[in-house]
């Protein structure tokens, strides 16, 4: 049985590049649903279908265990697929989200009490993110700032130049125009972290960036310890697959940038 993770395209790769480097002796599946992103911008009942689609693709491919990688996908459908589809199909097996020990993490490292986020428009609309701070983070005031214009840089391969500047430079600006005391900003979109340097040299020193992938590991290699029921089920021959649903050339060269080696994956149809 393996461990899959499951993104709209390309970005989750962030989180599961930093997954395997820690867990490497696990297999895994990776799913980009290319064709069909960006989810950011799509209804809640078009994200719920894309997502249990790849979901239940990853189970009959012999997942135990999927991570939704993707900010949109966990805040759109994950509950639902908890507490829904799990039971009632597949009772043995888990799908985790990323949000849950994101807000964990804010809770934590703010002093001020007061953070901010940057992520997708349909991230930011569907307030997830606000929702679980007030059930595990409750007293923290979150500033939330769509930063529509990231992602196409990312995948444009625009990562030092002055556009890319730009942008970082609104986006903050429009983050610190809503609050003077931010100590914290959670960058909660998984392309982000490949920007992290021009972030860093623009957002002021004293504001802390989070990257989602430094506490996700931790989170997951807990649950596994708390879980030995799903650890034990898991094969260990270090391989890895990578699936898209749309045009293998393109997610190869992109894969390159985001986890730093070549990648030769498969077209799926889902």
């Amino acid at each position: 049985m393996k461990i899959g993770v499951f993104d709209s395209g390309f970005g989750g790769l962030t989180i599961y590049r930093s997954i395997r480097e820690n867990l490497p002796q696990y297999d895994y599946l990776y799913l980009g649903d290319n064709a069909r992103t960006p989810y950011g911008s799509r209804s809640f009942e078009a994200i719920f279908r894309f997502t249990t689609e790849c979901v239940r693709f990853l189970f009959s491919l012999d997942c135990k265990l999927i991570i939704i990688a993707c900010n949109t996908a966990s805040a759109k459908a994950l509950r639902s697929i908890q507490q829904k589809i799990l039971p009632a199909n597949f009772p043995n097996r888990r799908v985790l989200g990323i949000i849950r020990p994101s807000v964990e993490e804010l809770g934590k490292d703010t002093k001020t009490k007061t953070a901010a986020l940057w992520a997708t428009d349909g991230t930011v609309r569907s307030d997830s993110f606000g929702i679980e701070i007030a059930k595990y983070a409750p007293g923290i005031r979150l500033i939330q700032t769509a930063c529509p214009m990231l992602v196409p840089l990312v995948e444009a391969g625009e990562l030092n130049n002055q556009g890319a500047d730009y942008f970082i430079q609104k986006y903050w600006n429009e983050t610190a125009a809503l609050a003077d005391d931010i100590d914290l900003l959670l960058l909660a979109c998984t392309h982000y972290p490949l920007l992290l340097p021009r972030i860093r040299v623009i957002v002021p020193k004293n504001v802390r960036i989070l990257v989602q992938s430094d506490f996700v590991i931790p989170s997951l290699v807990d649950y596994l310890r708390r879980h030995p029921e799903i650890e034990s089920t898991l094969s260990r021959g270090g391989s890895q697959r990578f699936l898209t649903t749309d045009h293998t050339e393109g997610f190869d060269r992109l894969a390159e940038v985001f986890l730093g080696h070549p990648v030769e994956s498969e077209n799926i149809s889902v």
